[in-house]
């Protein structure tokens, strides 16, 4: 039985107060989250704060990006070892915002993905196509092509949580039907059959405008695991909402 998790990156956003009280408003609901796993991935500046707050509770600290080298001259970067001493378990690897904004690739993810988990760190790996791509028939190999460059030449997958995010779905207020998501969450699924045994056992969010009002509808999916949510976890009501609609 795979354990649901929820997650929530708050991108750029939240200054000092802010985050120690959206912090605040996940642990004091955090022991009805029942068995579902809650992670919340504020931007750098504040994660030793928010770790804090949370390491009596149940909650997970996560960072939103990392790069690949241990040290040096890389002016902007942060390190695992960075977000390790921070507190951080999870962190988020090629994000579409860093695909489309940052230059992200398959192939740096690639490295990303195999210095986070030699790191001790669980990476949420996200995939997915954009509007255009979707409107052409497209979707199916676009994921299997970012998910082959993506996990190439790589075996620990027990360090590893997959996230399909439609990029034509992120911050628009659109949301993949629980049929359109699930269709990709079972491609996804049988791409992991192909190179682990343990491809039952590793989580598949979904991520992309998802509320309090159709979390359900899509944890029904036999497929879907958990979300990777955007704008609904910066306020505490509406992401523990969906922790609870998760349940």
């Amino acid at each position: 039985m795979r354990k649901t998790l929820v997650a929530g990156n708050w991108k750029m956003n939240m200054v000092a107060d802010e985050a120690l009280a959206l912090a605040k408003g996940v642990v004091q609901s955090a022991g009805e989250f029942g068995q579902t796993e809650a992670l919340v991935c504020p931007p750098y500046i504040w994660l030793s704060q928010v770790n804090e707050t949370i390491k009596k509770s149940t909650v997970k600290l996560g960072a939103q990006d990392l790069f690949w080298e241990d040290k040096g001259a890389f002016t902007g970067e942060i390190s695992a070892a960075m977000i390790k001493s921070a507190g951080c378990d999870y962190v988020i690897v090629g994000h579409s915002e860093r695909r489309q904004f940052f230059g992200e690739t398959d192939r740096t993810v690639n490295k990303r993905l195999n210095k986070a988990v030699d790191s001790g760190l669980i990476a949420i790996v996200c995939l997915g196509e954009n509007f255009q791509q979707r409107e052409s028939g497209l979707t199916s190999s676009i994921i299997s092509s970012q998910f082959e460059n993506a996990f190439l030449n790589f075996d620990q997958f027990d360090k590893v949580v997959v996230a399909y995010e439609p990029i034509w779905a992120i911050g628009t207020g659109k949301t993949a039907s629980p049929e359109q998501a699930q269709e990709v969450h079972q491609q996804l699924r049988g791409l992991l059959e192909q190179k682990t045994d343990k491809y039952d056992t590793i989580r598949i969010l979904y991520g992309g405008s998802v509320k309090p009002g159709n979390a359900a509808e899509l944890i029904s999916k036999p497929d879907i695991d958990g979300f990777l949510v955007g704008g609904a976890s910066l306020k505490a009501a509406d992401f523990v909402g969906i922790i609870k609609s998760s349940l």
